[in-house]
């Protein structure tokens, strides 16, 4: 071999050894690093997992320290108000006993505070989803002996609250059991103000021709809930619904229709937890218009429910 060829030769394997060397020094270094920059990305990058909230049944008597408790709750799908079934027997059995001592003791209530959270749409009649829950769960308690007198329904909002994969929250509510001052005259005038303020005030509902459904807006919610509120703590209170007409046909018709379209404002109100024994609905027909029935405009107006108090 030539001196010139081993030159070369040399020079090629210097090449090589030095190609070998940087790959190893410098670019697999880098791209180790790279790649675990990768995988740590990824992993900060995979969705949190949740766990969901699970409240248990509560009532505490603060005056007595007596209390009530169960390993259950009530629990609601997410963005509703009804109540899931089956409610267990060990939750129905503190029902009964918190029934009988509120019973007992007609100087106390209960305060039951329903929650909800932002990510949920409120589809109730309610001005808010925590307020229908609660409002469900008071209707539980009447029905397993309660008066509606010695229960306060209260809403508010919690985004702790998080669901399981099924969209259950379990136990979205509190409870706690007050005492009244028998000498305190507040609730007494704040229900006759009440009573003075929807009956100055009433709630309207506008028909058109094939109207299928109700929307309230939040105005119209706080009514129903300011109307629900005053009718449980009074025996004799209850909600009317009247049914008007425009002129349009025989009058006979109107006081049907008119009638029809009051029944269909009470199933809703039934339909969203109110009690149909408390809600009584009457035709007027078109014989109470409010506008001029020679224009179209008028004629709308006069389509309408009238929802007040008795």
């Amino acid at each position: 071999m030539s001196k010139k060829t081993s030159y070369l030769l040399g020079i090629l394997l210097t090449i090589i050894i030095g190609t070998i060397l940087y790959y190893f020094f410098c670019c697999k270094p880098c791209l180790e690093a790279a790649n675990k920059e990768a995988e740590v990305e990824n992993i900060v990058r995979e969705p949190e997992v949740k766990i969901a909230t699970k409240n248990v049944f509560s009532a505490i008597d603060s005056k007595s320290s007596l209390e009530f408790n169960s390993s259950d709750n009530f629990n609601f799908k997410g963005s509703a108000f009804s109540l899931l079934e089956p409610v267990s027997d060990d939750l129905k059995v503190e029902i009964e006993k918190m029934s009988t001592y509120l019973n007992d003791n007609p100087g106390k209530a209960i305060d039951i505070t329903g929650y909800y959270t932002s990510e949920e749409n409120n589809t109730s009649a309610f001005p808010n989803l925590g307020l229908a829950r609660a409002n469900a769960i008071k209707n539980y308690f009447v029905s397993h002996g309660m008066s509606s007198k010695m229960i306060n329904t209260y809403g508010k909002l919690n985004d702790d609250l998080t669901p399981d994969d099924s969209n259950i929250y379990y136990g979205p509510v509190s409870y706690s059991i007050i005492t009244k001052d028998e000498n305190d005259t507040s609730e007494a005038d704040a229900l006759k103000e009440l009573h003075d303020e929807i009956i100055a005030d009433p709630l309207v509902l506008y028909f058109n021709t094939a109207s299928a459904s109700i929307n309230l807006d939040v105005k119209q919610r706080e009514k129903i809930f300011k109307m629900v509120k005053y009718v449980d703590k009074l025996d004799s209170a209850s909600i009317k619904i009247i049914g008007h007409t425009d002129n349009t046909g025989n009058r006979e018709n109107n006081i049907r229709l008119g009638l029809d379209r009051a029944e269909f404002a009470k199933n809703y109100l039934v339909s969203n937890g109110v009690s149909s024994s408390k809600i009584k609905t009457s035709s007027e027909g078109p014989d109470k218009p409010i506008a001029d029935n020679n224009t179209d405009e008028g004629k709308a107006k006069n389509r309408r429910v009238v929802v007040t108090l008795n």
